[in-house]
């Protein structure tokens, strides 16, 4: 099964490169343009990673990062910030909000795929930390019965 990115930016001249390039090197990928559906999108599907903007309508990369990080259900996810941001500041209020990496607009492609790869490979460690847990936790409640 191939991984699952989200990329979410208001802007269609970023979006559709990525998305091309993505889906080129064998990733399923989904797209949001708003925090809004960013968010419904990464509840209903559960993406192994997102390219998330900070600047966006309805709600911003930051509120959408937090809502998703400091939520047990979807934690386990990997946020990447796309930001023209590049303030000392806004990649402290990122991390503060769950960040797992921030890179600033315009970027190196090849920078870029680094983080997502280390990124990705985190997301996989996480989710079989999460499965052992979550097996220990039911045979611990078998012996209990």
């Amino acid at each position: 099964m191939s991984q699952k990115i989200l990329i979410v930016d208001d802007e269609t001249d970023v979006v559709a490169p990525l998305k091309f390039s993505l889906e080129a090197q064998g990733f399923t990928v989904l797209t949001s343009f708003n925090g809004v559906d960013a968010l419904e999108t990464a509840r209903k599907e559960s993406p192994d990673l997102i390219l998330l903007d900070l600047m966006m309508p309805k709600l911003d990369g930051y509120k959408v990062c937090r809502l998703l990080k400091f939520d047990a259900r979807y934690k386990g996810i990997m946020v990447l910030i796309l930001s023209a941001r590049g303030q000392q500041e806004d990649i402290e209020l990122a991390s503060a909000c769950g960040a797992d990496a921030y890179l600033t607009k315009p970027f190196d492609p090849q920078r870029l795929f680094e983080e997502l790869k280390r990124l990705l490979q985190e997301a996989k460690r996480v989710k079989n930390l999460m499965c052992v847990r979550r097996s220990n936790r039911e045979a611990r409640d078998l012996l209990q019965e």
